[in-house]
């Protein structure tokens, strides 16, 4: 008797054409709600430290004032990271023309974000530290505080995905003909 591990490369396939076929646009704004959500995290963290005047530890963005463990938790931003790479990884068949070439842009730098992510989470989990630190450190934030990395990172991924929908997204665009979903309207 065979045992079943899971779908078939045919569903999946299926699946990841769906996805960037018919659901593509449905795909790419629940993506979204998931950045925004993030970069949400990020800015009320940013505002109760440089407004608000709150110590770091204490500058917990908007969940992490009720969970604080979250903010702490390098499991935590290390799946965020990975949900941004598959999410990235994920929707990009659906872009073509310039809009593909700006997701793949975003993709890239998700990459290194979340090999840095990889990085802290190694650390975190051994008990060793990159050089000797405190804390984990990713190869950035030897030069950069994490606060401002993330928000620097944030925007160096969410820039060119904003450039890559706006372009993926408007009508009569001749690089979107080839495209397979409907995310651009048609005349």
């Amino acid at each position: 008797m065979a045992i079943s591990t899971g779908a078939s490369p045919h569903a999946l396939r299926g699946g990841l054409d769906s996805l960037n076929g018919r659901h593509h646009q449905l795909g790419l704004r629940l993506f979204l709600f998931i950045v925004v959500a993030h970069w949400a995290e990020h800015l009320v963290q940013a505002y109760q430290i440089y407004v608000m005047g709150w110590p770091i530890p204490e500058a917990r963005g908007v969940l992490g004032i009720p969970f604080p463990w979250l903010v702490t938790s390098e499991w935590m931003h290390y799946g965020y990271a990975l949900v941004m790479m598959a999410g990235l990884f994920l929707l990009r068949p659906g872009f073509t023309g310039r809009s593909g070439t700006w997701w793949k842009v975003s993709l890239g730098i998700q990459v290194w974000h979340h090999l840095e992510h990889l990085l802290l989470l190694v650390q975190a989990l051994a008990g060793a530290h990159l050089l000797g630190k405190a804390a984990p450190t990713s190869l950035i934030q030897l030069i950069m505080p994490r606060v401002e990395l993330h928000l620097f990172y944030n925007t160096l991924v969410t820039v060119p995905m904003v450039v890559a929908m706006y372009l993926h997204t408007r009508a009569n665009r001749p690089d979107n003909a080839a495209a397979r979903c409907s995310c651009a309207p048609q005349d």
